[in-house]
């Protein structure tokens, strides 16, 4: 067990992270990510309230679909927190930050009277000590889990449907943060420990922590604190796609806009090591002898079976280039497009 955004949640069960990692690749894992936030949004103001804070643009979705989207700085358009958006009903959204930034993505949100119309009102609760939230991932997870809860197993990537497993009711979502796919599925706190050994009965391995993280590392997925957060913004972090200009006004997009201009002065990319050793989060990057990033997240590659890392790079620095990373010697390897492994 270890301490993470104020929990206390599990880093591994006794097969270790290298065989749980396999485990999701080759087969399926159950997480335990109850530790995410969920804000239940509703009301007439909903919709408009989460346009303005958020940078995509649920207008491109409908009811029963998940979004990924950002929640930026006003100042600098550095990313506060990346959020997926469960559209669960018409004017009924539950907001899912990061562990550590529910309390910031609720002040964003607010609640009551919305801005721009005296008569609407918002609603904006954190639920998250209610329910717990099980991440069923793997190429075989929805086999598996028909075993147990066959209408969750028939979610699509990105959908959202409310269903009921054995007389209780639960949110479930095609979405995931392994590269794999499969469900997340929010149940009552009370009936978690059911579902959880509902599910490990038909197979589904238990995982922790390390294996998430070295599964979303090998599939380029950013991390908050990491390959996000103060001083990054989404252009940065290769995440433009998630910024939709053509919806209107949201938070922090003067700022974006002028970096979008000038062009960002660094951006994210992938770096593979010659060899096993894994590198580690704030060791710089050489290029010729001279420093020119830092990694953000690194560690080794049980299906590479290679160290890899992302770092922010010069712009026009190519696929191929060949860098060093300064451990306690130092780690030849290259640059890489991310991700690293593609599903």
């Amino acid at each position: 067990m270890t301490p993470f955004g104020g929990w206390e949640m599990p880093l591994s069960y006794p097969a270790g992270t290298l065989a749980e990692h396999r485990a999701c690749r080759d087969s399926s894992v159950v997480f335990d990510v109850s530790h995410l936030g969920t804000l239940r949004v509703r009301g007439p103001g909903a919709l408009a309230r989460l346009q303005r804070a958020f940078t995509n643009d649920l207008g491109r979705i409908e009811p029963g679909r998940a979004q990924y989207t950002h929640l930026l700085d006003a100042r600098d358009a550095s990313v506060l927190d990346d959020i997926i958006v469960w559209w669960v009903g018409e004017e009924h959204f539950d907001v899912m930050p990061n562990a550590s930034n529910t309390d910031r993505v609720e002040a964003a949100l607010g609640s009551g009277t919305d801005e721009a119309d005296d008569d609407v009102e918002l609603e904006a609760v954190d639920v998250t000590t209610t329910r717990a939230v099980l991440a069923v991932q793997g190429p075989t997870a929805r086999r598996q889990l028909a075993e147990v809860f066959p209408a969750a197993a028939e979610v699509r990537r990105f959908r959202v449907a409310r269903l009921d497993w054995d007389g209780v009711g639960c949110t479930v979502a095609g979405t995931g943060y392994t590269g794999e796919d499969g469900v997340e599925i929010a149940v009552p706190a009370e009936a978690a420990g059911a579902l959880w050994d509902a599910v490990t009965s038909a197979g589904v391995q238990p995982a922790g922590l390390g294996a998430r993280d070295t599964l979303r590392l090998e599939a380029g997925l950013p991390l908050h604190g990491h390959e996000l957060g103060p001083g990054i913004t989404p252009l940065q972090a290769g995440l433009g796609w998630v910024v939709r200009w053509d919806k209107g006004d949201f938070v922090g997009r003067e700022a974006l806009e002028a970096e979008r201009e000038r062009g960002p002065a660094r951006l994210l990319m992938g770096i593979v090591v010659d060899g096993r050793r894994p590198p580690r989060a704030d060791q710089p990057v050489l290029v010729d002898g001279q420093e020119v990033g830092v990694v953000t997240s690194g560690n080794y590659s049980p299906v590479l079976e290679r160290g890899i890392a992302m770092a922010f790079l010069p712009p026009g620095t190519e696929p191929g280039t060949a860098v060093q990373i300064q451990a306690r010697d130092l780690l030849d390897g290259e640059v890489v497009e991310l991700p690293f492994l593609s599903r």
